[in-house]
């Protein structure tokens, strides 16, 4: 492959990786936003969850692209980290990385690798169970066992009541998360060229009140689940 056609592809392949970065942040804004009815309405959030769990649209189309979208947005992100650190012409302990970036963008690969085990533990929490309920077991009723209510409350607040390692965990991971996002959320929008000396200050903005709300939403919701129920 000639020089100019690696420099696409790689151009190419940082745009997609863009791309699924900004698809990520959508879906965390509609993830936190049905959780948060979990605080606020129980009866409510069983309901979207239950829409969203038996949607065609939303589990045949929009869940494999965000798998797709996990998988090649830190799998391609720690490839571009090495290829990144391969190409420095000065060696690190020359390389004064504090005067040049900020902590965020010089450890990328540490907070999305951090982020990368918290989805894993998420996956195992609330995903994986799922698909074995619905596609396995072939129950799409979302009935708790023996009653005729829907058991997607209850389950989310067992995650949480009594499992005060578990939240600990869900916080520092969205701790990570947040560092993750105050450097990502900037860097997209760079990355498919929205780069402009009137605008980029505004999305700077944008990037810290996201990359600040949307991981303190969800510390929010696991720390008042696991507060409201006497332990």
């Amino acid at each position: 492959m000639s020089t100019k056609k690696q420099k696409l592809s790689s151009i190419g392949r940082k745009v997609l990786m863009a791309l699924t970065g900004f698809f990520l942040m959508l879906f965390l804004l509609q993830h936190l936003s049905i959780n948060l009815l979990s605080v606020v309405n129980a009866d409510m959030f069983n309901e979207v969850s239950h829409f969203m769990g038996t949607n065609p649209i939303v589990q045949y189309i929009l869940q494999p692209i965000l798998i797709f979208s996990v998988v090649f947005h830190f799998a391609w992100g720690m490839v571009l980290e090495y290829q990144n650190n391969q190409a420095r012409d000065v060696k690190y302990a020359k390389y004064k990385g504090s005067a040049n970036a900020t902590w965020m963008s010089r450890n990328m690969i540490i907070s999305g690798l951090a982020v990368l085990a918290f989805l894993a533990i998420h996956f195992y929490d609330f995903w994986l169970p799922e698909i074995n309920t619905k596609y396995i077991q072939g129950d799409m009723s979302g009935m708790s066992h023996g009653s005729d209510h829907f058991r997607y409350h209850e389950e989310l607040v067992s995650k949480f009541a009594h499992q005060p390692i578990r939240v600990v965990l869900y916080v520092v991971a969205f701790v990570m998360l947040s560092l993750h996002l105050l450097h990502g959320f900037q860097s997209s929008f760079q990355t498919v060229g929205f780069n402009h000396s009137k605008y980029t200050p505004i999305i700077k903005k944008l990037g810290n009140l996201f990359a600040i709300a949307i991981p303190l939403g969800f510390v929010i919701i696991a720390i008042y689940h696991y507060n409201i129920h006497p332990h």
